[in-house]
């Protein structure tokens, strides 16, 4: 705060954000068990918007001439004001059942991811406080997998020990369900346990993890080989957390994470990894996994699995709603932001249908356009920058948002704070380093 409000450092919003959207949920359930006010939760509840729009604020105060300030605006750009254009005229047009209410919060949760690339699109670090920012993200990842590994030890849930199910039946009305008194979210249907260390829950702890690999790889490749312990640590921690988790769109994100950076960052080498470990997969399903997990596993290819077969369903009730009303049913109809009530909500289980159902499929359009575009660009910048560390942002960014686009097909992805607006911001980022034009070499001198 001192840096943001008192120095005009609104860059720093995101080091806030790496540290606080992980521990966001756990937070809201230790204040809530040790309070019992709702009011007190409230208060670290928008924390993280307060902290946004101070930096927001700490931009506009602290330019010299905010009226001279340079405006060049890239195609991500021009395609995130058409997508918020087209969601503004949803908010004010009495389009759909959903109440202004319920519109005007889910407005402001789908504004956070550009509010965040805005503040990508205008950070400058130094290369100390890029050090900074990765060695952050590699020891929340150390942290989450040494909490799983407590967990396991113990079997028990560190949602248990902090309050979730009392903070989620209390400030959100939902009863706590399933064998470990939670949600259903956080075992597996043959009853086992899914691991979320301090994240949210467990689908939020994997979908992060492809950014914390990412980080650890990029690392591993641009850094001295006496330093590299530090980067294989980080991907082996992240690959440990997916397992705990148990999730399997993050488990078969990873290998399509590793085929692109692959095929489009020429490192073959990540192929046979690739191959070596679905290899060991297979050998681990059919010859030494207990039959419990053999047949988790087949249900989920022949989508006989509840868990599947639900998100079938859902895709076809969204694909319905959008023939019926192509030009959208309205904001905060779909999804499962806390903003979209029970009786209104329409499929909700993958992230471009439901903005195809809320606003039409001109919407759905524009969030697969900036995400293309988006993608594009950090790939560009990672093979043209002249600076070391925009180029890792550029390679974190691309695969992050490759990585999670199996999560989008099987989720509200975008609701995962930490690897979502976090991976925005670097989008952002990376555009901002256009200017440069030295490929970086992957592999240092000595």
């Amino acid at each position: 705060m001192d840096k943001i409000i008192f120095k005009g450092k609104w860059e720093w919003v995101i080091f806030f954000m790496i540290m606080y959207l992980p521990i966001y949920i756990t937070v809201l359930s230790v204040v809530y068990q040790a309070t019992g006010s709702a009011f007190m939760v409230s208060i670290f509840q928008y924390l993280k918007e307060m902290m946004l729009f101070a930096a927001l604020g700490s931009f506009l105060v602290y330019q010299r001439n905010i009226f001279a300030y340079p405006i060049k605006l890239h195609l991500v750009d021009k395609l995130f004001l058409a997508f918020y254009a087209l969601a503004l005229i949803f908010l004010i047009l009495p389009i759909g059942p959903a109440t202004f209410i319920d519109k005007l919060k889910y407005f402001k949760n789908i504004s956070i991811p550009g509010i965040m690339y805005f503040i990508g699109r205008n950070t400058r670090l130094s290369d100390r406080e890029f050090r900074q920012f990765f060695i952050t993200v590699m020891i929340i990842f150390f942290l989450a997998v040494c909490l799983n590994i407590f967990e396991k030890s113990i079997g028990v849930h560190f949602q248990n020990i902090a309050g979730y199910a009392l903070y989620n039946k209390a400030i959100n009305e939902v009863d706590p369900v399933g064998n470990y008194g939670l949600t259903w979210t956080f075992e597996t249907q043959t009853t086992e346990m899914r691991l979320a260390s301090f994240f949210s829950d467990p689908l939020e702890l994997a979908s992060s993890c492809l950014m914390g690999f990412s980080v650890g790889l990029i690392g591993y490749l641009t850094s001295k080989r006496n330093q590299s312990w530090v980067f294989i640590l980080t991907m082996l921690c992240t690959v440990g957390s997916v397992i705990f988790a148990a999730s399997r769109a993050s488990f078969a994100s990873f290998f399509i994470m590793l085929c692109f950076i692959a095929i489009i960052f020429r490192l073959y080498g990540l192929l046979k990894m690739g191959i070596f470990l679905f290899l060991f997969f297979v050998i681990y399903v059919v010859w030494i996994a207990n039959d419990e997990f053999y047949y988790f596993v087949i249900d989920t290819l022949t989508f006989e699995n509840a868990s599947s077969f639900g998100h079938v369903v859902a895709w076809l009730e969204a694909i319905n709603e959008m023939s019926v009303a192509p030009l959208g049913s309205g904001l905060a109809t779909s999804g499962n932001a806390s903003a979209v009530s029970d009786d209104l909500r329409i499929g909700g289980e993958n992230q471009f249908l439901i903005f195809g159902v809320q606003m039409g499929i001109l919407g759905m359009l524009l969030y697969i356009s900036i995400l293309y575009v988006g993608i594009k660009t950090a790939i560009h910048v990672f093979r043209t920058v002249d600076d070391i560390n925009y180029a890792r942002i550029g390679f974190i960014a691309a695969t992050t948002k490759v990585g999670l686009l199996l999560p989008l097909f099987t989720a509200n992805a975008e609701l995962y704070a930490f690897v979502s607006w976090t991976s925005w911001w670097m989008i952002g980022l990376s555009i901002r380093s256009l200017n440069s034009t030295f490929k970086p070499t992957l592999v240092p001198e000595g």
